[in-house]
């Protein structure tokens, strides 16, 4: 069991965006340490009250909506924390009341998915709030822990396992395994349950194995509900929308200027963590034993990029690009006037060129193939 700390990277950004007369919204899944960052900013403060919306008695407290409740509630702290806010009736609006009347007050709400929290905070808190995104563990974040050695050696199982805090707890292949089924089982399945509309789990589990198995092609919805059997294309169009607002999945558009040849219609999705998309095949074989390392090579530089830009503060229009002639690259990011096109191979030894239809419409684009030698700096620097 592993005892080093890694320190999130937004423990600082967290610090900067705490404020008086503001709220602060933590997002991200269940299990990826929400918690745990809040625990250690709170060590750096004795001023706080912490409640979570899983606690009646919280809800309880909480249920008489008046300025005089509310500050006698939070007394003379001057940082409210409330974890798994969206479980509070009507908490947009008193959080609005707090931030509004009682004076000097900073707040921080936590949430395990957009949905809930810009239902139930939404209109209220306008112009009083601010949001982070925590991830899984990031290679940014394992960095100042292992040198180049030892980050190469753990690719294999962050390929495998992805990044979830608390595997770091675990020694041996089996428990990993066992704790990411647990992921899915306990809690990802029993947040899809809350929501109006879903009865089942079956029809849910069974789209994301589809999309699993398809991570870097377009993924035709029609084709989807037609798989799925008795379910429509708008019922696969919300479930799909759902799954991306309890950061299970994510959608990656095609890159188009009107060129008449270049494919626009469909998505790609693709999951915010390699072992929670294991865990619902049930793979967690090692890679000289797989046949999608070429897709679990893909889903892992896409999730790293994000995360590196997301912690440096880079907002940056991602897509792919592919043509009808069949010619596409994995990855365009459109920043400003820029463009930056990259292809993902895991081999180091294949020889790839820039597609010529992209070098000809796109001439000042930059192009890279990222590989196993030199992946480092493409999910660890901002640029």
């Amino acid at each position: 069991m592993s005892d080093i700390y890694i320190e999130r990277m937004l423990l600082n950004e967290l610090r900067k965006r705490v404020r008086p007369g503001k709220v602060l919204i933590l997002l991200g899944a269940r299990r990826v340490g929400k918690t745990e960052l809040i625990n250690r900013y709170l060590e750096e403060r004795d001023d706080y009250l912490l409640l979570t919306g899983e606690d009646q008695r919280t809800v309880n407290e909480l249920d008489e909506r008046s300025v005089t409740n509310l500050q006698r509630i939070i007394g003379d702290k001057k940082l409210l924390v409330i974890d798994e806010a969206q479980k509070i009736p009507e908490i947009g609006v008193k959080l609005k009341l707090i931030v509004d009347h009682i004076k000097g007050v900073a707040v921080i709400a936590t949430g395990s998915s957009v949905f809930d929290l810009s239902n139930k905070l939404g209109e209220p808190l306008v112009g009083r709030s601010t949001t982070l995104h925590l991830h899984p563990l990031a290679q940014m974040e394992f960095a100042p822990n292992e040198d180049y050695l030892a980050t190469k050696a753990k690719l294999e199982e962050r390929l495998i396992f992805g990044g979830y805090p608390e595997l770091e707890q675990y020694t041996s292949w089996k428990e990993k395994e066992r704790y990411l089924r647990d992921v899915v089982n306990a809690y990802l399945l029993r947040d899809l349950l809350e929501y109006d509309g879903i009865k089942k789990s079956d029809k849910i589990m069974a789209l994301l194995r589809l999309i699993a198995f398809q991570v870097g092609k377009e993924v035709n919805v029609d084709e989807l509900a037609s798989n799925l059997k008795g379910i429509s294309r708008n019922t696969v169009e919300s479930y799909l929308d759902l799954l991306s607002k309890v950061f299970v999945i994510y959608k990656v558009g095609g890159f188009s200027r009107n060129l008449r040849k270049e494919v626009t219609k469909m998505n790609r999705w693709y999951f915010h963590d390699n072992g929670v998309r294991n865990a619902i095949i049930s793979n967690f074989n090692r890679l000289d034993q797989r046949m999608d390392k070429g897709e679990l090579w893909e889903n892992y530089l896409m999730a790293e990029r994000m995360k590196c830009l997301d912690y440096n503060g880079k907002y940056v229009n991602r897509c792919f690009w592919r043509t009808y002639d069949q010619q596409e690259l994995d990855l365009v990011e459109e920043e400003a006037a820029m463009l930056r096109s990259y292809e993902f191979k895991f081999n180091p030894k294949r020889n790839v060129k820039v597609p010529g239809g992209w070098a000809r419409a796109y001439p000042d684009a930059t192009f890279e193939v990222i590989n196993t030698d030199n992946y480092l700096d493409f999910i660890t620097a901002s640029k």
